[in-house]
């Protein structure tokens, strides 16, 4: 499925965006490429997602894995 949001293609990409896209080394997925005409929302999604998946809680990493997985699923969503 492909993204109905315009999406700037790392290849195209400058600045803060083309600093974010290397970081993922030419393998980050749509879902986080829609942020590319706002960096810093791209940024900030990164750090959201960071906090949530790896910070401090008393759910373990694979059951914070299972509920995106079960969210995703119940969403239709292949991410």
């Amino acid at each position: 499925m492909e993204s109905r949001i315009r999406m700037i293609p790392e290849e195209e990409a400058e600045g803060k965006l083309k600093e974010l896209y290397e970081r993922f080394n030419g393998k980050m997925a749509n879902i986080l490429k829609v942020h590319s005409l706002n960096p810093n929302s791209l940024d900030a999604h990164l750090n959201y997602y960071k906090v949530i998946m790896f910070g401090k809680s008393p759910l373990s990493r694979k059951t914070r894995e299972s509920i995106a997985v079960v969210v995703s699923a119940t969403n239709e969503c292949f991410y």
